[in-house]
Parts: C-alpha cells; sequence; structure tokens
C-alpha cells in the first residue's frame, strides 16, 4: 500500500490492474466516540466547477454521474467507522476532469477536534492502494481529503488535505455551487413539505421528469501534474460570488446558522407512505395476493432457493437497488443480469452456486459468484472455498455469502486459502439480510427510488424479508456458548481467559451492529454503534478485553451514536440479574433557574412511560434520582439539595431478557430489539435536539 503526504500524486494504474472500479473510505476519530462528518463529492469540468447542481453528491443525493459516483454510507470498523464511497471510474462521464473528496462538520465543531483523520483508497477486489493521513487540521469545518483526475487518459490521485474555514458552503461556492439564504430556505422547506403531502395521497403515480438545469462554469484549470511523493499543493481557490439560485438548483447555507443544502435532482422520486390504504377485505381472514407467495415453503432449500431468485431478480428490476448491493463489492455501474442454479464444472462433478451476477459496462463483464444461506445455517468453508476456485479458474471479480450472520471485522465467517500463485484476485464479501432489508427500506422509505413500480417491488421484496416464513431474519442465535457462559455467571465460575466469553462478546456485536440497521431503516438516518478504543486497536485484542469485564462484571455493554439525537443511547444487559437497561445522557439547558430545566424536562417526556427512570448528573458524581410518576407532580424532587450545579440528566428504563439464545428472533435477542425500539419511540424521540444535521421531514425529491 502506498503512503501518501500533502500534495502527493500518483498514477492508479501503476498500483493495480484492477482499479475501473475503486473504493475510497474516508475515517476519523476522537476522545469520547461522538465526532462525526459528512462527506461529499464533486464533480468537475475542465475549468474546475461543477457542470450542475447535479454533480454535487451528498446526503440526500448519494449517487451522481450517472451511477457513477455512489456514497455507500458508514461502515463500522473495529475501533470506530467510516464512511465509504464507490467509484466506476471508467463510467465516470467524460466532461468530468476532476473528483474532489471531501468531509464538513456541523454545529460548530471543528476538524481540529477529530484525531487520525485519513483517506484510503481500495481496488476492485478490496486491496488498500494508497492511505493518506490528514495531519494538523486545525480549526476549519470542512476538509478536502483528496481528488481524482484524469490526465492523459489515466485516472491518478492527489493527496489534498486542505481545509475551509467557512465550511460547506464555502466548499461549494469555491466548485460552483449555488447558496441561498435563510428565508428562501425556509420557503422551500414549506413547499416540499406541500409536496409530501400530496405525494404521499397519490404515490401510484408515476414520477415525473424535469429538465436539469445547468450550474455555473468557469475558473481556473487545473494544476500541472506532479510527481508521487512531491510536496507541490495545489493552491486555494478564492472564493466567487454565487449569482442568484435559479428555481430547481442545490441551496447550500451556512453550516453555522442555517439548515444543510439540499440538492434538487433533475428527477422527482417516489416513496412509500408508512400507512398502508384502508383494506378493501371484508375480515382479516382475506389474505393479500403476494407477489412472493411463502405459504409453499417446506423446508431450508427450498428456502433457499427462493430467497436467492426472489432477491435477484428485484436487483435488476430496480436498478438504484441492484447497485446500491453491488457497489461496494467493486462492480461496475452497467447493465445487470441475474442468473439461479447455474452448473459449472469442478472437477469430478459440477458445482451449483446458488446465483450469478453480472454486469456488463462498454462490453467489459463483472462477475460474482452467490451462496446463500437462510434461516440461521451457518456457511459451509468448502462450498465457499470450490466457489472461490471456480472464480479464480473463470476469471470472476468475485464470491458473494449471503445469511443471516452478520461479518465482523477480524473474525471472518468464513476461511477460505487464497493461492497467491493466481494473477486473477477474487474477493470474497459477505451480505447479511439484514442490510438487504435495510437498504431497501431506506430506499423506499426515505431516499426514493425512480419510479411506483419500482418502490412497490422494493415492498414486496421488504414483506418477504419480515415475513416468519422466508428464513431470511437476520442474526437471530447467540450461539453454542451462550447458555454455557450464563449459567458459569450465575455460578460464579467464568474465569477470565475463557474463550467462551469471547464468543458471547461476538455474538453480542453483532446483535448490536443488526440492532443499528432496523432501526436506522426506521429513522432514515445513521445508527452506528460508538467504539472508544484507541485507532489502531487489533479487535481481535479488543472482544478478549471486554470477555474479561464480562468475566468480572457480568454485564454487556454497548453504546449507539443516533443522528440528530442529543446523546449517545447506551445498552446493557447484566446477565446476574436478568435486567436489560436503555439508557441516554442528556445535557441540561444552557439557560435558566435549576427548577426551569427540571420543568421543561418533565415537558419533553410528558408522553413517556411513568415507569422512566431519571438520575440527576452533577460535576464529579450523581443526584437525586426518580421516576417520572413520581416526578411529573414535584419537578423540585430532582434538584440537588445541596444546590450544586446541574450537568445533565440520566433517563433509563428497564426490562427483564429473554432467557433463550434467540431461534427465531425469540428470548434475549427479541428483547433486545424490543427494548431499542422502546426507547427510542417513547423516549428519545421526544427530546429535544440541538444540532441536528438534517431537517425531520424528508426532502419533496425523495418522495
Amino acid at each position: 500500500m502506498q503512503k501518501m503526504i500533502k500534495g502527493a500524486n500518483i498514477g492508479l494504474a501503476s498500483l493495480s490492474e484492477n482499479v475501473g472500479s475503486v473504493v475510497m473510505s474516508l475515517g476519523w476519530s476522537s476522545p469520547t466516540g461522538e465526532g462525526d462528518a459528512d462527506v461529499s463529492v464533486l464533480l468537475l469540468d475542465g475549468d474546475g466547477k461543477v457542470r450542475g447542481d447535479a454533480d454535487f453528491c451528498f446526503y440526500n443525493n448519494p449517487v451522481v454521474g450517472n451511477g457513477s459516483v455512489q456514497l455507500l454510507g458508514k461502515t463500522p470498523t473495529s475501533d470506530g467507522d467510516e464512511d465509504r464511497i464507490s467509484f466506476d471510474l471508467d463510467a465516470v462521464p467524460a466532461e468530468v476532469e476532476q473528483i474532489v473528496v471531501a468531509a464538513s462538520r456541523y454545529g460548530g465543531a471543528r476538524f481540529g477536534d477529530l484525531d487520525d483523520l485519513r483517506l484510503t483508497l481500495a481496488d476492485g477486489s478490496g486491496d488498500s492502494l494508497v492511505q493518506f493521513s490528514v495531519e494538523d487540521a486545525g480549526a476549519v469545518s470542512a476538509c478536502v481529503f483528496g481528488e481524482l483526475y484524469r490526465r492523459d487518459g489515466a485516472w491518478k490521485f492527489r493527496a489534498v488535505g486542505q481545509g475551509y474555514a467557512t465550511g460547506l458552503a464555502g466548499l461549494a461556492t469555491d466548485f460552483g455551487v449555488d447558496i441561498d439564504d435563510d428565508a428562501d430556505a425556509a420557503a422551500d422547506a414549506d413547499v416540499e413539505s406541500e409536496a409530501e403531502v400530496a405525494a404521499d395521497a397519490d404515490v401510484e403515480a408515476e414520477a415525473e421528469s424535469g429538465k436539469e438545469p445547468d450550474g455555473p462554469r468557469g475558473g481556473s484549470a487545473d494544476e500541472p501534474d506532479g510527481q508521487a511523493g512531491s510536496p507541490a499543493v495545489p493552491a486555494p481557490r478564492a472564493p466567487e460570488p454565487a449569482p442568484a439560485a435559479p428555481a430547481g438548483t442545490v441551496r447550500t447555507p451556512s453550516e453555522e446558522t442555517k439548515p444543510r443544502a439540499r440538492p434538487r435532482t433533475a428527477r422527482k422520486k417516489v416513496t412509500l407512505p408508512r400507512a398502508e390504504k384502508k383494506t378493501l377485505a371484508e375480515n382479516d381472514s382475506w389474505r393479500t395476493a403476494r407477489l412472493f407467495p411463502l405459504s409453499a415453503l417446506k423446508n431450508d432449500r427450498e428456502r433457499e432457493t427462493r430467497a436467492t431468485s426472489v432477491l435477484l431478480s428485484v436487483m435488476t428490476q430496480v436498478p438504484e437497488f441492484g447497485r446500491r448491493l453491488t457497489a461496494g463489492f467493486g462492480a461496475p455501474a452497467g447493465r445487470m443480469e441475474t442468473f439461479t442454479e447455474v452448473s459449472l464444472p469442478h472437477g469430478d462433478s459440477p458445482r451449483r452456486p446458488d446465483g450469478v451476477i453480472r454486469v456488463e459496462r462498454a462490453g467489459k463483464l463483472w462477475t460474482a459468484l452467490v451462496e446463500t444461506k437462510t434461516n440461521g445455517n451457518a456457511l459451509k468453508p468448502d462450498q465457499v472455498q470450490a466457489y472461490m476456485d471456480i472464480a479464480a479458474r473463470r476469471g470472476y471479480e468475485a464470491v458473494i455469502t449471503l445469511s443471516n450472520d452478520v461479518a465482523l471485522d477480524g473474525t471472518p465467517l468464513v476461511d477460505v486459502r487464497i493461492d497467491g500463485r493466481r494473477k486473477h484476485k477474487v474477493a470474497l464479501w459477505h451480505l447479511s439480510w439484514a442490510e438487504v432489508a435495510h437498504q431497501a427500506q431506506m430506499l423506499i422509505r426515505h431516499e426514493g427510488v425512480g419510479n411506483a413500480s419500482h418502490a412497490w417491488l422494493l415492498r414486496e421484496l421488504l414483506h418477504y424479508l419480515q415475513h416468519e416464513h422466508s428464513g431470511c431474519h437476520g442474526f437471530q442465535n447467540m450461539g453454542a456458548a451462550w447458555v454455557p457462559v450464563r449459567k458459569a455467571i450465575d455460578d460464579e465460575t467464568l474465569s477470565q481467559g475463557d474463550p467462551r466469553a469471547t464468543e458471547v462478546i461476538e455474538s453480542w456485536e453483532r446483535l448490536v451492529r443488526q440492532v443499528c440497521l432496523g432501526l436506522g431503516g426506521e429513522l432514515g438516518h445513521k445508527v452506528l454503534p460508538v467504539q472508544r478504543a484507541k485507532r489502531g486497536t487489533d479487535p481481535r485484542a479488543r472482544r478478549a478485553a471486554l470477555a474479561d469485564q464480562l468475566c468480572s462484571q457480568g454485564r454487556l455493554h454497548s453504546e449507539l451514536r443516533i443522528e440528530g439525537t442529543p446523546g449517545i443511547l447506551a445498552i446493557t444487559a447484566d446477565l446476574r440479574t436478568r435486567k436489560l437497561r436503555t439508557s441516554i445522557e442528556v445535557p441540561a439547558a444552557e439557560r435558566g433557574y435549576p427548577l426551569s430545566r427540571a420543568k421543561r424536562l418533565i415537558r419533553q417526556l410528558a408522553a413517556a412511560p411513568a415507569d422512566l427512570h431519571i438520575e440527576t448528573l452533577v460535576e464529579g458524581g450523581t443526584g437525586p434520582r426518580g421516576t417520572l410518576e413520581r416526578l411529573r407532580p414535584e419537578p423540585a424532587d430532582i434538584l440537588p439539595k445541596d444546590g450544586a450545579e446541574i450537568a445533565g440528566f440520566r433517563l433509563s428504563l428497564f426490562k427483564g431478557m429473554g432467557n433463550g439464545r434467540g431461534n427465531a428472533e425469540t428470548g434475549f435477542i427479541r428483547s433486545v430489539d424490543e427494548a431499542v425500539d422502546r426507547f427510542h419511540t417513547h423516549v428519545i424521540a421526544h427530546l429535544e435536539t440541538r444540532g441536528t444535521r438534517r431537517p425531520a421531514a424528508e426532502p419533496a425529491e425523495a418522495r
């Protein structure tokens, strides 16, 4: 892997033969685990400006350049998380000469508050090619990490590390994106709210196509090409005054005082309303005809065959969905076809992978073999190894495993042998059914798809995946070590170093990641596990340390960062008391008398459960505590008697946890899901959110 310094550049073709599609990752860490930033990508022409507002890619406009650039969202890592971006460089429009990759912070936060800012670039097989660390970011709220650019028909990468003290607004203006003021942004939000109501009233209407507006052009040409390792840094471009924004353009307000930009895409998108129309059935015994029926499923083999065919078929019919699932695996943006039960020669007898995905663009083929498991069945190493060998011999690019299990860093689901003598590399990727359901829900509920038929197909797929007979329910078994570890904790015979405790920690981490996917799909924004370990910590060593804590304390603990909430959601499973605790620490209001702060909190929690525990946080410890039922008539009871300054409040709900391993989503796994859902719905959703990054309402163009 090539380590870059600021200003250095290098040709991608010199690093790998598989750079038609690449994936870039931006990462950072913070002492509290709460620091975050938003990634944005700008496609620039030869003048260094966007061709139009559709060339500005960020959270509300995650796919640009005819699908050649796509934000893949955040991915949990062993010690935090990182944002990933897929680039199909062969499909980038010919007019685009430069692709700038940046990130921005919000609410007064600065990049100098984050540690270990870094960029990693990997080829289509997942091998890391380039790493660049941004040093001394300082008091800037936006930063250009790097850029991809054409030179003599080939793509090169430059490590930039250039900050923008003016934030996302200054960066966007610099590259030709229009900026609007608060009043117009608020007016646009009102118009969009009316459009949302109209869209929900008739979601079966086809989405209309609009004319794509032209963005401002002009500016200085790209600087001369340098040599890898040279210290030359591109000179900052002077911001230009933004012209009046025509109707249908991106408006990017200042991040310090205004809501963030929302792109006006060239084509409206359709989502389905949460509440379905009233049924015409006479009674509950009448069942709706489904595109994908489940009543005939009798055994695991039928479930695997049906699930694979259903998923691969929908991927081809809904391009947004197919691209979403394959972009992170190095697939190009092109015409997709899928196949099932294909027979491929292998030794004395042919092998039949559950599915094959082929993507064609410009006469080139990308092929992946698919091995599927449902109903909690484990992947078989010999099967996966055989498919890896077949793919290597036939020149295929990837093998994708699909099961209820969730992959973890440093703990592969299947160990395979890689023949280093083969020049052709085959990438092994894993996808969980929970991730498939999450991506479908994000598209049909929050981001939108091209037309109503696509939305309806995704709804049918989601209904299939969530049905009890499909076998596609995600992670659902805490493993063979779960019951022995719980019994050993009861008997106080579990000692540190016991490998069974590490197995439980891994299962707990898989469960937490699945909870994040489910809650994120419901809310439409990021929900991620918080890792407070230092960067560079080996994931196995970190899990071993957590296993020792489980042995000594008898508790499993995790924290979730939910975008737009005032704090971190903590989940604690006490295996000794059989209790689940969900909690959040919220800061006290900055202004007002202590009693006013307490009353304000109680008013926010008017609809919360009566058994909600409220605990006052003071400097160096805790103060009074009580249930919401007791505090509603007497908010003053929560105030410290010694007059200590209130730093915040801890809100907690307790729930008994199931005793089973979790088969078919019963027992412990179901109790964790229910506890998190109840706490978010009845507590967190009613709290004031300061510094929320994105508006509560979804943009009209995503409906």
